[in-house]
This record gives C-alpha cells, sequence and structure tokens, in this order.
C-alpha cells in the first residue's frame, strides 16, 4: 500500500481537513491539467485562473465523495467534477456573444442541409456556398465560432421541460460506471454519438477521437497530423458543427434513454436508489 492510498483511508475514516488538504494539494495537477485543455480558445476574458478557482471546488467535491472501495480511480471520478465546475462557471460568465451562437448555429445548418441532399460529408466549398459567403469568409467564420464549438460536446440534451440534464460529452469517457441501469442509458447515447462519429470525414474524426478519447492536445494532435495547431483547430471547429448536425435529430433518442433511466430509478429500495444516485453523479447526471 503506497502513502496517498494511507492518507486516503485515514481521511475517509476521519474526516480531518488536514488530511483533505494533502490530497487536494496531491491532485491539483488534474485541475491544472484540465484548466489547460478547456482554456484552448477562449477569448482572453476568461482568464485560466478563473477556471483552476472553480476546478479547485470541483476537486474538493470529489475528494470529499470519492469511495476509494470502489474499482474506478480518483483521477476518471475526480476528472468529471473538475471538468463540470469549470464549465459551469463558464457559463455563468456567458462568455459566448449571442452573435457567435448564432453563426455556429447557421453552420450546422449548412451542414444537415447539404449532407441531407448529398447523403455525404459536405466539403467546405459547399458549405460555403449555401452560406452565400466567399471562402476567406467562411474561414474567418470558423475562427470566430472556434471557442464556443471547444466546449460544445458538453453542452446540455434537455427535455422539453429543461430538467435533468444528461452532458453529451459522458458519452464519450469512460467513467466506470457500477450501476447497469446507467451503464445502459449512456450506452444508448454512446451509440448515437459513435454513428455519427462514424460519418465524419476521416481527418475530423481522428482529431474528435484523439482531443475527447485519448485526451491529447491540439498542440499534440497537431504534431501527430503534421499541421498547425491553428490548422487542428480549425478541424475541430468542422467536426464538431458537423456533429452537432448530425446529432441533432437524435435528440430524442439522448432524452428518452434519459427518460427511461428516471423511470427504472424510482424502482427498487432506498438502498438500491442510493447506489444509482452515486452512479449518476459520477456520471455527471442530474
Amino acid at each position: 500500500m503506497d502513502q496517498i492510498e494511507i492518507v486516503w483511508r485515514k481521511f475517509k475514516k476521519s474526516g480531518a481537513k488536514k488530511l483533505r488538504d494533502q490530497l487536494i494539494v496531491e491532485y491539483m495537477p488534474l485541475v491544472k491539467y484540465v484548466a489547460g485543455r478547456l482554456a484552448v480558445g477562449l477569448p482572453p476574458s476568461v482568464q485560466i485562473d478563473d477556471l483552476i478557482g472553480s476546478g479547485t471546488m470541483g476537486l474538493m467535491t470529489a475528494v470529499n465523495r470519492y469511495d476509494p472501495g470502489r474499482d474506478n480511480k480518483f483521477s476518471t471520478f475526480a476528472i468529471s467534477r473538475i471538468r463540470g465546475a469549470m464549465l459551469d462557471e463558464l457559463r455563468s460568465m456567458d462568455w459566448v456573444p449571442r452573435s457567435v451562437r448564432r453563426k455556429a448555429r447557421q453552420l450546422e445548418d449548412a451542414y444537415s442541409k447539404i449532407e441531407a441532399r448529398k447523403g455525404c460529408a459536405a466539403s467546405d466549398e459547399e458549405v460555403a456556398s449555401e452560406m452565400s459567403i466567399e471562402m476567406r469568409d467562411y474561414f474567418h467564420l470558423l475562427e470566430d465560432v472556434r471557442g464556443a464549438t471547444l466546449l460544445s460536446l458538453d453542452e446540455q440534451c434537455s427535455s422539453d421541460d429543461g430538467n435533468s440534464p444528461t452532458k453529451i460529452h459522458d458519452t464519450v469517457q469512460d467513467h466506470n460506471q457500477v450501476d447497469p441501469v446507467a451503464v445502459l442509458e449512456v450506452q444508448k447515447m454512446r451509440k448515437v454519438v459513435d454513428g455519427s462519429l462514424d460519418m465524419l470525414p476521416e481527418r475530423e474524426r481522428l482529431v474528435l477521437i484523439l482531443y475527447y478519447y485519448e485526451e491529447m492536445t491540439l498542440k499534440e494532435i497537431g504534431s501527430i497530423l503534421g499541421v498547425s495547431e491553428s490548422r487542428v483547430s480549425q478541424i475541430h471547429t468542422k467536426a464538431i458543427s458537423r456533429l452537432r448536425a448530425k446529432l441533432r435529430p437524435n435528440q430524442e433518442v439522448l432524452v428518452s434513454a434519459r427518460h427511461e433511466h428516471q423511470a427504472i430509478a424510482k424502482v427498487g429500495n432506498a438502498r438500491e436508489r442510493s447506489k444509482r444516485a452515486y452512479a449518476r453523479e459520477a456520471l455527471g447526471i442530474a
């Protein structure tokens, strides 16, 4: 048993603040890691220190709620909470201008219309033509909406009442779920997302896989592809816009999976409901 495991055991037994602080210091690099990934493409008005501050609160929550007796690693459990806390902070800042959101939606609409007609991926030239803009303006548009799309896999799929949102990003990460009901829900959503990923152009699909599944930075991906970081960012923006356009018709599938989860969650005794609640919390599902 290594030293950190001993600290975990003592902390869970005593709840001592000194031990909690020791764990927070130990895992603080996780906060800086997530902040660094999210900071790429954000405007100068968003300070990385703000992300680190909110992420630290997420880390504290993770330390308090983590159960070392379970198989899942703390880093996996914590990153979900750290990232969620940072995203909540970004949403509260409402840093994406309405005009940028509108442009992003127009870009998605263009992809959706062209690919519905063709049955295959739309080219840059076709999208620019659909939007009645010059190629130069099209590439400027990609730059404008870049920051919004960097976080777009964390947008929420909500029901009509806006309650109990499920984050699409949860479908592309393995949180070592222990609850079969929670696993079923995420598997259904993952099937929808994976099916949409398979329809993307090869390079765009690769960028998303490396960024979200392998958690590589844009710079690292650029080194692999032999292109600049800004070019990877551009590819990412196109991939996300195309993916969101493909996911939009499947919104009902994502929401119905969550509704099924909620219905099953009402069945069983208090102990079983507690287990499911823990699994939903670990998944970042309200």
